[in-house]
Protein backbone atom coordinates (compact mmCIF):
# COMPACT_ATOMS: atom_id res chain seq x y z
CA UNK A 1 0.00 0.00 0.00
CA UNK A 2 1.36 3.37 -0.48
CA UNK A 3 1.70 6.33 1.77
CA UNK A 4 -1.26 7.67 -0.44
CA UNK A 5 -3.55 4.95 -0.11
CA UNK A 6 -2.72 5.33 3.67
CA UNK A 7 -3.69 9.00 3.41
CA UNK A 8 -7.04 8.05 2.26
CA UNK A 9 -7.84 4.96 4.28
CA UNK A 10 -7.16 7.33 7.18
CA UNK A 11 -9.35 10.08 6.19
CA UNK A 12 -11.91 7.27 5.06
CA UNK A 13 -11.99 6.33 8.93
CA UNK A 14 -12.60 9.90 10.41
CA UNK A 15 -16.19 10.87 11.43
CA UNK A 16 -17.60 12.87 9.83
CA UNK A 17 -18.30 16.16 11.87
CA UNK A 18 -21.31 15.94 14.27
CA UNK A 19 -24.33 18.19 13.55
CA UNK A 20 -24.95 21.45 14.74
CA UNK A 21 -27.92 20.86 17.15
CA UNK A 22 -28.91 23.97 16.27
CA UNK A 23 -29.32 23.50 12.55
CA UNK A 24 -33.01 23.12 12.81
CA UNK A 25 -35.58 22.62 10.27
CA UNK A 26 -37.48 25.61 8.69
CA UNK A 27 -41.10 24.51 9.94
CA UNK A 28 -42.88 28.07 8.96
CA UNK A 29 -45.06 26.12 6.16
CA UNK A 30 -46.36 23.49 8.62
CA UNK A 31 -50.33 23.47 9.52
CA UNK A 32 -50.50 22.99 13.54
CA UNK A 33 -53.46 21.42 14.74
CA UNK A 34 -54.18 22.04 18.81
CA UNK A 35 -56.37 19.54 20.17
CA UNK A 36 -57.99 21.22 23.65
CA UNK A 37 -57.49 24.28 21.72
CA UNK A 38 -60.22 25.81 23.79
CA UNK A 39 -58.20 25.57 27.07
CA UNK A 40 -56.39 27.84 28.65
CA UNK A 41 -52.59 26.49 27.67
CA UNK A 42 -53.87 24.67 24.22
CA UNK A 43 -55.38 28.48 23.59
CA UNK A 44 -52.30 30.05 24.81
CA UNK A 45 -49.92 27.98 22.85
CA UNK A 46 -52.44 28.44 19.73
CA UNK A 47 -52.55 32.41 20.05
CA UNK A 48 -48.80 32.32 20.37
CA UNK A 49 -47.79 30.06 17.04
CA UNK A 50 -50.49 31.92 15.24
CA UNK A 51 -49.30 35.34 16.09
CA UNK A 52 -45.87 34.36 14.83
CA UNK A 53 -47.42 33.53 11.43
CA UNK A 54 -47.84 29.59 11.95
CA UNK A 55 -51.12 28.26 10.06
CA UNK A 56 -53.34 27.24 13.33
CA UNK A 57 -56.64 24.69 13.41
CA UNK A 58 -57.76 25.06 17.44
CA UNK A 59 -59.40 20.88 17.81
CA UNK A 60 -62.52 20.30 20.16
CA UNK A 61 -65.11 17.77 20.84
CA UNK A 62 -67.70 21.05 19.90
CA UNK A 63 -66.97 22.46 16.69
CA UNK A 64 -69.04 25.75 17.80
CA UNK A 65 -66.43 25.47 20.73
CA UNK A 66 -63.39 25.44 18.21
CA UNK A 67 -64.66 28.23 16.17
CA UNK A 68 -65.80 30.54 18.83
CA UNK A 69 -61.92 30.18 20.48
CA UNK A 70 -60.48 30.92 17.05
CA UNK A 71 -62.56 33.75 16.35
CA UNK A 72 -61.10 35.17 19.97
CA UNK A 73 -57.62 34.59 19.14
CA UNK A 74 -57.93 36.18 15.58
CA UNK A 75 -54.65 35.86 13.65
CA UNK A 76 -55.93 33.70 10.79
CA UNK A 77 -56.89 31.09 13.33
CA UNK A 78 -59.45 28.65 12.29
CA UNK A 79 -60.99 26.12 14.56
CA UNK A 80 -62.78 22.64 13.92
CA UNK A 81 -63.94 19.48 15.54
CA UNK A 82 -61.41 17.16 16.73
CA UNK A 83 -60.85 14.66 14.03
CA UNK A 84 -61.04 17.37 11.59
CA UNK A 85 -57.94 19.39 13.24
CA UNK A 86 -56.03 16.02 13.53
CA UNK A 87 -56.80 15.49 9.76
CA UNK A 88 -56.08 18.90 8.43
CA UNK A 89 -52.79 19.32 10.26
CA UNK A 90 -49.27 18.43 9.41
CA UNK A 91 -48.08 18.12 13.13
CA UNK A 92 -51.12 17.97 16.43
CA UNK A 93 -50.21 19.34 19.41
CA UNK A 94 -52.51 17.70 22.55
CA UNK A 95 -53.54 19.88 25.28
CA UNK A 96 -56.37 18.34 26.05
CA UNK A 97 -57.18 17.51 30.39
CA UNK A 98 -55.58 14.68 31.85
CA UNK A 99 -58.83 12.92 32.59
CA UNK A 100 -59.83 13.12 29.22
CA UNK A 101 -56.44 11.92 27.78
CA UNK A 102 -56.59 8.57 26.82
CA UNK A 103 -60.35 8.39 25.56
CA UNK A 104 -59.50 11.50 23.25
CA UNK A 105 -56.55 9.88 21.52
CA UNK A 106 -58.03 6.38 21.14
CA UNK A 107 -61.22 7.93 18.98
CA UNK A 108 -58.32 9.78 17.17
CA UNK A 109 -56.20 6.83 16.23
CA UNK A 110 -56.86 6.67 12.20
CA UNK A 111 -57.23 11.02 12.27
CA UNK A 112 -53.34 11.10 13.70
CA UNK A 113 -51.84 8.04 11.91
CA UNK A 114 -48.80 9.30 9.84
CA UNK A 115 -48.77 12.79 11.99
CA UNK A 116 -46.13 14.24 14.22
CA UNK A 117 -47.99 14.55 17.33
CA UNK A 118 -46.68 16.68 20.60
CA UNK A 119 -48.10 16.18 24.02
CA UNK A 120 -48.11 18.32 26.23
CA UNK A 121 -50.50 17.13 28.96
CA UNK A 122 -49.78 16.74 32.75
CA UNK A 123 -51.08 14.09 34.78
CA UNK A 124 -51.31 16.09 38.24
CA UNK A 125 -53.94 15.52 41.09
CA UNK A 126 -54.13 17.95 43.76
CA UNK A 127 -55.38 18.38 47.33
CA UNK A 128 -55.11 20.21 50.46
CA UNK A 129 -51.13 20.28 50.49
CA UNK A 130 -51.18 21.92 46.74
CA UNK A 131 -50.48 19.89 43.08
CA UNK A 132 -49.23 16.59 42.85
CA UNK A 133 -47.42 14.33 39.98
CA UNK A 134 -49.46 11.05 39.25
CA UNK A 135 -47.60 8.27 37.48
CA UNK A 136 -49.53 6.70 34.75
CA UNK A 137 -49.88 2.55 33.83
CA UNK A 138 -47.67 3.89 30.61
CA UNK A 139 -45.19 5.48 32.61
CA UNK A 140 -46.34 8.84 31.58
CA UNK A 141 -48.71 11.07 29.57
CA UNK A 142 -46.28 10.97 26.24
CA UNK A 143 -46.14 7.33 26.65
CA UNK A 144 -49.48 6.74 26.62
CA UNK A 145 -50.06 8.53 23.98
CA UNK A 146 -47.53 6.54 22.28
CA UNK A 147 -49.21 3.47 23.13
CA UNK A 148 -52.20 4.25 22.12
CA UNK A 149 -50.65 5.98 18.98
CA UNK A 150 -48.73 3.39 17.26
CA UNK A 151 -48.82 5.33 13.38
CA UNK A 152 -47.99 8.20 14.93
CA UNK A 153 -44.71 9.45 15.72
CA UNK A 154 -45.17 10.54 19.73
CA UNK A 155 -43.13 13.23 21.35
CA UNK A 156 -43.19 15.73 24.29
CA UNK A 157 -42.70 19.76 24.82
CA UNK A 158 -44.84 22.54 25.83
CA UNK A 159 -45.15 21.22 29.77
CA UNK A 160 -43.90 23.87 31.46
CA UNK A 161 -45.78 27.49 30.04
CA UNK A 162 -48.02 29.89 31.62
CA UNK A 163 -51.17 29.89 30.33
CA UNK A 164 -51.36 33.51 31.39
CA UNK A 165 -48.14 34.53 30.19
CA UNK A 166 -48.93 33.02 26.80
CA UNK A 167 -52.77 34.75 26.23
CA UNK A 168 -51.22 37.95 27.89
CA UNK A 169 -51.31 40.06 24.51
CA UNK A 170 -49.07 42.96 25.39
CA UNK A 171 -46.36 40.41 26.30
CA UNK A 172 -44.02 40.57 23.46
CA UNK A 173 -41.71 37.84 24.27
CA UNK A 174 -41.61 34.45 25.98
CA UNK A 175 -38.28 34.33 28.26
CA UNK A 176 -38.20 30.72 28.61
CA UNK A 177 -37.13 27.07 27.26
CA UNK A 178 -39.30 24.09 26.03
CA UNK A 179 -37.63 20.90 26.93
CA UNK A 180 -38.70 18.33 23.99
CA UNK A 181 -38.22 14.05 24.23
CA UNK A 182 -39.10 12.31 21.75
CA UNK A 183 -37.60 9.19 19.95
CA UNK A 184 -36.78 9.81 16.09
CA UNK A 185 -34.06 13.39 16.10
CA UNK A 186 -35.62 14.54 12.98
CA UNK A 187 -39.18 14.92 14.95
CA UNK A 188 -37.41 16.05 18.16
CA UNK A 189 -35.85 19.18 15.74
CA UNK A 190 -39.26 20.18 13.92
CA UNK A 191 -40.48 20.34 17.57
CA UNK A 192 -37.60 22.66 18.75
CA UNK A 193 -37.89 24.54 15.75
CA UNK A 194 -41.70 24.97 16.47
CA UNK A 195 -41.17 26.21 20.10
CA UNK A 196 -38.46 28.34 18.20
CA UNK A 197 -40.61 30.27 16.12
CA UNK A 198 -42.29 31.94 19.37
CA UNK A 199 -40.04 35.01 20.02
CA UNK A 200 -38.21 34.38 23.47
CA UNK A 201 -38.94 30.60 23.21
CA UNK A 202 -35.94 27.96 22.57
CA UNK A 203 -36.52 24.00 22.14
CA UNK A 204 -34.14 22.27 23.99
CA UNK A 205 -33.39 18.35 23.65
CA UNK A 206 -34.01 16.43 27.09
CA UNK A 207 -34.33 12.82 25.91
CA UNK A 208 -36.88 9.92 25.04
CA UNK A 209 -39.96 9.63 25.78
CA UNK A 210 -39.15 7.06 28.95
CA UNK A 211 -37.81 10.36 30.23
CA UNK A 212 -41.21 12.13 30.18
CA UNK A 213 -42.39 11.38 33.52
CA UNK A 214 -39.94 13.67 35.18
CA UNK A 215 -40.37 16.43 32.48
CA UNK A 216 -44.21 16.59 33.20
CA UNK A 217 -44.06 16.06 36.71
CA UNK A 218 -41.86 19.25 37.52
CA UNK A 219 -45.44 21.23 36.45
CA UNK A 220 -46.45 20.48 40.09
CA UNK A 221 -43.17 22.26 41.56
CA UNK A 222 -43.49 25.46 39.07
CA UNK A 223 -47.13 25.36 40.88
CA UNK A 224 -46.35 25.55 44.04
CA UNK A 225 -43.56 28.05 43.19
CA UNK A 226 -46.04 30.08 41.61
CA UNK A 227 -48.54 30.35 44.23
CA UNK A 228 -45.43 31.44 46.68
CA UNK A 229 -44.24 34.03 44.76
CA UNK A 230 -47.52 34.64 42.87
CA UNK A 231 -45.18 34.69 39.26
CA UNK A 232 -45.62 32.80 36.01
CA UNK A 233 -42.19 30.54 36.43
CA UNK A 234 -40.96 28.87 33.26
CA UNK A 235 -37.32 27.44 33.12
CA UNK A 236 -34.20 28.46 31.49
CA UNK A 237 -31.65 25.46 30.35
CA UNK A 238 -27.95 27.23 31.62
CA UNK A 239 -24.67 26.59 29.19
CA UNK A 240 -26.78 25.60 26.18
Amino acid sequence: MTSTDGAQGAQSAQKAPAKDPWDLPDVSGLVVGVLGGTGPQGKGLAYRLARSGQKVIIGSRAAERAQAAAEEIGHGVEGAENAEAARRSDLVIVAVPWEGHGKTLEALREELAGKLVVDCVNPLGFDKKGAYALRPEEGSAAEQAAALLPDSRVTAAFHHLSAVLLLDPEIEQIDTDVMVLGEERADVETVQALAGRIPGMRGIFAGRLRNAHQVESLVANLISVNRRYKAHAGLRVTDV
